[in-house]
């Protein structure tokens, strides 16, 4: 279960601007939950930013200096770029463009096993190639062991970058990061691909129109897949992108999104995101990078569709490599469920694919709501691990706190990576734990829904107003709505059972919702239940007819009190860890006998049900989650039930005999710590 917080528009001000504008009530009611409600916000987050001179951002003049020389003279120049999108699409616009000054330019970007950023093996094979002019394009700010072997072999070096500066800058003819402190540029937010654009302009005396017409595709790309903030320059370079997109004369971006059966006339944020992006990542992450820049730079049509033909056969290979180690990760979970009881939860594995285990991290946090940290051991005894959190637990401090057993490691407060040896990973494991029970509270995955909808919001016209919102992304998320005390009227099952659709009342208004991935024979819910939903709002169109959709993101039975919930959640895992808790907690959730046998009531009469739903079903004042946890315990100790950790599902057993719960593994152990501590 996730935790949900829940905005709330300030109505007066809705009303207000619902007289000055020709935007709908909804848009404005999710402007006004976001902050966005005054009249100056809302005409700067509706008008597109001037792009500021990118003469603005430090060092770009040495940088249009150096290049230009190198040009003038016709020295071999090497962009120099990184293995995803972001890295990809920045070496595209920069390399396409000193091509088109007639530069003697060469392009190379190090495969995915070389790591991120530039390599000194690397640096010394361009040497061997006579390049004189090393750009780079989203990496380099942190590369100074490099920047001095690019000095020792005679090569000048122009970072451009986009990631935070350390301690000591590269020793570099010029540093192009907004990031730098000494930086006077006023938007800091650029991707890689966005700086690349700001250097062409730059190279064109610092006027954007002409960048912009041919280099705004590949940099809306760049932009949204890099996940940087969908605000002020990045809308205005985004929008743009979105305007010449449907008519790119890229051979190669057109026929990908042909390929992807992407609507040229209505394209937004999701489709970068979900589609475009993932294949071009997907050369980077399975094959070479080297094949998605050939099929953006590719001008033989019949090349670019063969590199896009590769590019698309290698997303699916990575699909298929995902959903193989979640398979792994299910069996592992299924065997060791107690993995799954610690506010971290570290997984490792033989041979797992390093380009997609922080896409598994992200899948297993979305999954379990808790900070995931995936781990591939490699054949040469060495490991790599991604790492992925939500606000309250900080990967970066957490892998800090473990450095000692790193050899590399970087990120985020959300985000990291590292390496380490395969004989330190259950030490590791268990200062993760240690750190992790250090935190205050446990952090959980949290959805924010911008208000609750009222049943008029379900209206087509009123939905279709949302598209205003693109380009929606980080910083600008896809709007999300709380459904409060909706009364179901039916389930069905679609595709055999793989998902639901739920038929439901709310208010004077029927309608549907698509719960997709939900076996509805596996609900916490049923016909005539209230029900609570945080769901999306898009249009879905059918034999000319256009109609609300409405998709569920999460649910839950109407009435479940979440903090409880989570808090009991945590004293449970405590217990269970054998970490410091009151004696008067162990107490309250040792459970009677007249508890146990309600418990196995109601399971005898459904047979099967998630642990959630179980919950949601029977808690109240006496019985919160950890005296359930402790409850399922007792029965799974007693072979009453099995428990797959997996799936949180359980399963009745046939009773074969009369059992003792009282002599249970964990009624023994509870009540041994209870004494142990009085």
């Amino acid at each position: 279960m996730f935790k949900w917080r829940i905005g709330k528009p300030d109505a007066e001000k809705v009303e207000y601007f619902l007289k000055k504008t020709d935007l709908n009530r909804l848009v404005l009611e999710i402007l006004s939950a976001r902050g966005i409600d005054d009249e100056d916000s809302i005409v700067s987050f509706f008008t597109e930013q001037e792009l500021e001179d990118p003469f603005a951002i430090k060092d770009m003049d040495k940088a249009v200096a150096t290049i230009e020389q190198a040009v003038d003279a016709y020295e071999l120049i090497c962009v120099y770029g990184d293995y995803d999108c972001d890295g990809i699409t920045s070496t595209s616009i920069l390399f396409n463009y000193l091509e088109s000054m007639g530069a003697n330019v060469m392009y190379y970007i190090p495969e995915r096993e070389a790591g991120y950023g530039m390599n000194i093996a690397a640096i010394e094979e361009l040497a061997d190639k006579d390049v004189k002019l090393i750009v780079t394009v989203d990496n380099g700010i942190s590369s100074v062991e490099e920047a001095k072997r690019c000095r020792e072999l005679g090569i000048k070096l122009v970072v451009t970058d986009h990631h935070q500066v350390g301690e000591d800058l590269p020793d570099a003819e010029a540093i192009v990061d907004p990031h730098r402190p000494d930086c006077p540029s006023s938007f800091k937010d650029l991707c890689g691909a966005g700086v690349a654009l700001k250097l062409c302009a730059a190279l064109d005396g610092g006027n954007y129109d002409a960048v912009l017409e041919q280099y705004s595709d590949l940099c809306s790309i760049g932009t949204v897949a890099d996940i940087v903030p969908l605000k002020c320059e990045n809308r205005t370079l985004v929008r743009a992108g979105f305007r010449y997109l449907p008519n790119t004369e890229n051979a190669g971006l057109g026929i990908l999104l042909d390929k992807l059966k992407i609507d040229r006339s209505k394209i937004v944020s999701d489709h970068i995101g979900f589609r475009i992006g993932p294949v071009i990542n997907a050369s980077g992450r399975f094959g070479s990078p080297l094949t998605a820049v050939k099929a953006i730079l590719s001008e033989d049509p019949e090349d670019a569709e063969s590199y896009v033909d590769t590019m698309i056969t290698l997303n699916t290979q990575r699909k298929k490599c995902e959903q193989d180690i979640m398979k792994d990760i299910e069996e592992y979970i299924r065997d060791n469920p107690d993995v799954l009881d610690h506010r971290v939860i570290v997984l490792a594995g033989k041979g797992w694919h390093h380009g997609v285990i922080g896409i598994v991290a992200s899948k297993i946090l979305d999954k379990y709501s808790k900070p995931a940290i995936i781990i591939s051991i490699e054949e040469s005894g060495m490991a790599r691990g991604s790492a992925r959190s939500v606000k309250g637990l900080n990967i970066h401090s957490c892998l800090t706190y473990c450095a000692d057993l790193l050899t590399k490691f970087g990120g985020h407060e959300c985000a990291g990576g590292f390496s380490l040896k395969e004989e330190d990973i259950e030490k590791f494991r268990a200062k993760v734990y240690e750190f992790s029970a250090g935190i205050e509270k446990p952090a959980v995955k949290t959805l924010y829904a911008d208000k609750v909808l009222m049943p008029a919001d379900i209206d087509v016209e009123m939905v279709k107003g949302l598209s205003v919102l693109e380009p929606i992304g980080e910083g600008n998320p896809k709007p999300l709505f709380a459904i409060l005390g909706a009364r179901v009227t039916d389930i069905i099952g679609l595709k055999d059972n793989a998902h639901t659709k739920v038929a439901f009342s709310y208010g004077r208004t029927n309608a549907y919702a698509l719960m997709f991935g939900q076996d509805p024979t596996k609900l916490c819910f049923a016909k005539g239940d209230l029900i609570d939903m945080m769901v999306e709002l898009d249009i879905n169109v059918f034999n000319a007819k256009e109609s609300v959709s409405v998709k569920v993101v999460d649910h839950r039975l109407s009435g479940v009190k979440q903090e409880r919930y989570f808090a009991a959640k945590d004293t449970y895992e405590k217990i269970i860890n054998g970490e410091e808790v009151p004696v008067s907690f162990i107490k309250k959730v040792i459970p009677e006998r007249a508890e146990l046998v309600g418990v196995y009531k109601y399971l005898n009469s459904v047979r099967e049900i998630s642990l959630d739903a179980l919950f949601m079903r029977l808690s109240s004042d006496s019985m919160n989650y950890c005296k359930l946890r402790i409850i399922i315990d007792i029965f799974r100790d007693k072979e009453l039930i099995s428990y797959d950790g997996a799936t949180m599902m359980i399963n009745l057993l046939p009773a074969h005999k009369k059992v003792e719960l009282e002599e249970s593994d964990t009624l023994v152990k509870l009540r041994k710590m209870t004494e142990e501590n009085e």
